[in-house]
């Protein structure tokens, strides 16, 4: 199999693939050691029988090589890109150069709604799909170690050859399901910008706490501010400037000089001095001195009591397994558990009441709700009843 080390030879591949209707795309990376994906490899496939030219491995850790030209070919409006699960390929791209493929298409969703359940891993779809089998003892392996040894080039150009196979199979499905637009309608989130922003003002809603308090969630708030933030400047862990636990230890005990902080059972060692400890009381001492209606609310950051029917919640399970039944749809592509309890009590503002999960089950799941229809039992299956 080749290996693209250059950019003239990557610019001579993508000029060829731009001749293509789609190309299918993965990439292999490496993060317990960074905040931002460090992109080690990409593959890269067309529809072809001549896998020594149709499929290759980009080495993008080569010296030599610029990614500008793949960057044009996700660019190019007449080219599909198919990626399978393509959430964090995507962020790759998007941090790394601004710009999301298009138009792109996700295998994992395609399955997911064309009948291959909630776990629609590609080893499943590789199986299923193409009747092949995938050798995954390269997944774990150290992809920014030189040379790559030929089980991971093995491994790694496997992720795009079968996915060709896959890509057709779901696109001539969803074509004569009439489903396609379905598909559209999911990979608007992951072609949205936003989904890569990690804004570290927002970052606090991602901590799991169970007070109530105003003021504690001010402070973990800021808190949280000042750790996405020093992470993101400096391309590390989050937990690397200090954990969930800790965060929550300083909110509790609110430190507020270095003798305090240094009291901190949980706080690491590097993050009692220097930048880490002054970002931290100055975080707590903002957090303090917010002014009450500025302060976070339980409501806001998704904690309200609600006040669910249980016995309607359960109708809802049983109504959203039936539809699922008789379409083929994975349940958690519709709507969670957690949806469900928001609509047993009296919210409305969730997904599975717009676009086509409505159709599926979203505009039987209301009139569930408000009594205009009834379930029944009929053999194995449940019945939808007009009341």
């Amino acid at each position: 199999m080749k290996t693209i080390t250059t950019t003239d030879a990557l610019a001579e591949y993508c000029a060829r693939a731009a001749t293509f209707p789609y190309v299918t795309v993965d990439t292999e990376f490496l993060r317990e050691r960074t905040y931002y994906s460090k992109l080690c490899l990409v593959q890269l496939a067309v529809a072809g029988d001549d896998d020594a030219e149709d499929a290759v491995l980009v080495d993008p850790l080569a010296e030599d090589l610029s990614l500008e030209p793949l960057y044009d070919l996700f660019r190019d409006e007449g080219v599909v890109k198919v990626f399978h699960a393509a959430r964090q390929d995507l962020e790759i791209f998007f941090v790394d150069a601004g710009l999301i493929p298009s138009p792109m298409f996700d295998t994992q969703v395609a399955a997911m709604v064309c009948g291959f359940g909630d776990q629609a891993g590609y080893e499943t779809l590789v199986r299923k799909i193409a009747k092949a089998q995938l050798d995954k003892s390269s997944r774990f392996t150290d992809w920014s170690r030189r040379p790559l040894t030929e089980a991971q080039k093995t491994y790694a150009i496997g992720d795009v050859t079968h996915l060709r196979e896959i890509y057709e199979y779901l696109k001539a499905e969803l074509e004569k399901t009439g489903r396609a637009k379905w598909v559209k309608e999911e990979l608007s989130v992951l072609t949205d910008p936003d989904t890569y922003v990690i804004e570290p003002s927002e970052a606090w809603k991602r901590v799991k706490t169970r007070t109530q308090s105003g003021r504690f969630l001010a402070i973990v708030r800021e808190l949280a501010r000042f750790r996405e933030g020093y992470a993101q400047s400096r391309n590390i862990p989050r937990n690397r400037v200090f954990k969930d636990d800790a965060l929550m230890e300083l909110a509790s005990t609110k430190p507020r000089d270095a003798k305090d902080l240094n009291r901190s059972r949980l706080l690491l060692r590097e993050a009692r001095r220097g930048e880490i400890a002054d970002g931290i009381l100055a975080a707590i001492q903002v957090g303090l001195e917010t002014a009450p209606e500025d302060m976070p609310t339980p409501d806001k950051n998704g904690r309200e009591k609600l006040q669910v029917n249980p016995a309607l919640a359960d109708l809802l399970r049983v109504l959203l397994k039936a539809r699922c039944e008789d379409t083929g749809v994975a349940q958690k592509l519709i709507a969670s558990a957690a949806d469900l309890d928001l609509l047993a009590a009296g919210k409305r503002g969730i997904p599975a009441l717009k676009g086509w999960r409505a159709d599926v089950f979203g505009n039987d799941a209301l009139r569930l709700c408000d009594g205009e229809l009834a379930l029944g039992v009929k053999g194995s299956s449940v019945q939808v009843i007009e009341t």
